[in-house]
């Protein structure tokens, strides 16, 4: 069984029913809508396809909505896109918007010009494109083109070492938002958290349109998310590692190190951490990946991550079920090779506070299964706060989450090792051992003889109150 999850971007290459339920079939946990494309009718038909291949495959696939955020663009060419030459010189406008040419054209924030400084850099597209400040002249940032190329409309602009004073969440956000509310999705990825507000501020949208049941996970993008990153993780559920804008805003040998600390710092405090870019990039155009991207997946899973993500390879790449089956075949074989001990080494104790049974339980059942024969923990939840936990303490077996609730079941999609099954609600404990023991054989883990582990709360009508670890011979 494969522990580690898998995120897929879903777009042109991969929007098909076929594509889709092979996704799932691979082991896709999530299903990715990128809002930066798309309207809200084409997202409409892909959530509903989705929904109704997970049902007919008996998954729990999750559906994860990412917004846009406050990306700067540049406006409209003359012609789409203008060539520049190193040495030129270039007119950022905070203007009105105009038509551009190779001279100028128009953004679509309107007050960088107040944030930004001669000397200071400013990048477009993934940072291709390269440009100096000279001067700024009112509403005008005149710069000197360092990196030349091709210049297109709605192009990212990237301004490192500079707080900007965006919305957390534009009115287009916002709508999406509420869009996924209303869609039921699982799971929001918010772009460009740089404060813990800009995440309630997300958090306060999807409460007030029904939306308390949606988990936010928190792109980090810039250096000053990676500042914020302790009151980031407070407040969110789940962080992803988003090194696409984070590698053009943040020298790219920082890179490594920042996402091997956040990584750290979400699996201190149970949340789930995402790594995500470029992953298998080079499978976009080829059905091979490069060395360098197959050791990338795997030391990700062995720094921690509990998710991997893939973007533009399985969105619009040439090799979308190539790539999902490459990213499946690297996990299970770092997942072989991880030392599990070392991951339970590095978080801190429980919590020594009495209160924090589930905490200590978990912990214990982690420690247990390294030194015991275990096949599995079976985790009975009506939250899923039993199961996020286990995740937290990683055990060197699989954690199998029974809960009566498909939302429950979905909340877990993400988090590392867990797979889950629907059952009846549980009067018991007896109840809760006799559907442990059925589910562990059901799921082909465990046999007649094998050892299991039983976390649960009793009584069982009491949500959150994990109290028992019981080991029990099928």
């Amino acid at each position: 069984m494969q522990k580690t999850k898998m995120i897929f971007t879903i777009g042109p290459s991969s929007d098909s029913e076929e594509i889709l339920r092979e996704f799932i079939r691979i082991g896709m946990n999530a299903a990715r809508l990128n809002f930066s494309h798309g309207d809200h009718e084409s997202h409409k038909e892909k959530i509903e396809l989705i929904k109704r291949l997970r049902k007919e495959e008996k998954s729990a696939t999750a559906i994860l909505l990412d917004i846009k955020g406050p990306k700067i663009r540049t406006h409209n060419f003359k012609n789409g896109e203008a060539e520049l030459k190193n040495g030129d010189e270039f007119t950022f406008s905070c203007g009105d918007e105009i038509l551009g040419d190779n001279t100028k054209c128009s953004i679509s924030y309107k007050e960088l010009y107040e944030d930004i400084k001669p000397g200071g850099s400013i990048l477009v597209d993934d940072g291709l494109l390269e440009f100096k400040v000279k001067e700024v002249r009112g509403t005008d940032i005149i710069c000197e083109v360092i990196e030349g190329g091709t210049i297109k409309d709605h192009k990212g602009v990237n301004v490192p070492n500079v707080p900007i004073k965006l919305p957390a969440v534009t009115e287009k956000d916002r709508s999406d938002l509420i869009f996924g509310c209303e869609m039921e999705v699982d799971f929001v990825a918010a772009s460009f958290i740089r404060k813990p507000e800009d995440v309630l501020e997300v958090r306060e949208i999807l409460d007030s349109h029904g939306g308390k049941d949606i988990k936010i996970i928190s792109k980090i993008e810039s250096q000053e998310g990676v500042d914020n990153i302790k009151e980031i993780i407070k407040v969110t559920d789940g962080v992803m590692v988003a090194r696409g804008d984070m590698g053009v805003e943040i020298p790219i040998e920082n890179v490594p190190i920042i996402q091997k600390n956040i990584i750290k710092k979400c699996n201190q405090a149970g949340k789930i951490v995402i790594t995500a870019t470029q992953m298998l990039d080079s499978m976009i155009r080829n059905p091979r990946p490069t060395r360098a991207e197959a050791s990338d997946v795997c030391n990700a899973i062995f720094d921690g991550t509990d998710a991997i993500m893939l973007s533009g390879e399985s969105a619009s790449g040439s090799f979308p079920i190539e790539a999902a089956m490459t990213m499946s075949r690297i996990a299970k074989k770092a997942e072989a090779n991880l030392d599990y001990n070392y991951l339970l080494r590095r978080l801190k104790d429980p919590n020594p506070n009495p209160d924090a049974f589930a905490d200590a339980i978990s912990y214990s059942a982690s420690k247990t299964a390294s030194k015991f024969p275990t096949k599995a923990i079976v985790a009975a939840t009506q939250t899923g706060s039993t199961a996020k936990i286990l995740s937290k303490y990683k055990p060197s077996c699989p954690i199998i989450a029974i809960t009566p609730y498909e939302k429950v079941r979905r909340s877990l999609a993400l988090n590392f090792g867990i797979i889950s099954k629907k059952c009846a609600y549980f009067n018991s404990t007896d109840e809760i051992i006799e559907e442990a023991r059925k589910v562990a054989k059901e799921f082909q883990i465990a046999e007649t003889g094998d050892n299991i582990m039983v976390a649960a709360g009793f009584p069982t009508s009491i949500t959150g109150g994990t109290n028992m670890l019981k080991i029990e011979k099928i």
